[in-house]
């Protein structure tokens, strides 16, 4: 079984986002979109899930980017346009472990691939 997992940050002020949402979909050419699981980022802004994955699968990681600056204190001349971040990639080892960090922002983000 695959391990994902993540760690959130708010890089408008440097902490860690809690209570992120994130959902994790299995991308299927023959099934179409198919939710493998929604859970939600703890307060140090980590989750941690286990996937059952397929070997050489797509996968989608919609994180909840929008929802979560609407709860914090932003600078009032600040406009925000993404609603989520959308992360595309595949998992070709079905046991490994895939840790994709993000920093993120009302209209940016960065992510990587730490295993």
């Amino acid at each position: 079984m695959a391990v994902l997992s993540s760690h959130f940050l708010d890089g408008t002020n440097g902490i860690h986002a809690a209570a992120v949402g994130v959902t994790l979909i299995h991308l299927d050419a023959a099934k179409g979109r198919q939710t493998v699981f929604s859970a939600f980022s703890d307060d140090g802004g980590r989750f941690t899930h286990d996937v059952d994955a397929i070997a050489g699968g797509k996968y989608e990681m919609l994180i909840a980017s929008g929802a979560y600056f609407k709860g914090q204190v932003l600078p009032s001349d600040s406009v925000q346009i993404l609603e989520e971040i959308v992360i595309r990639f595949t998992m070709p080892d079905p046991e490994a472990r895939y840790h994709i960090p993000v920093i993120m922002s009302p209209n940016s983000y960065s992510c990587w691939w730490s295993s």
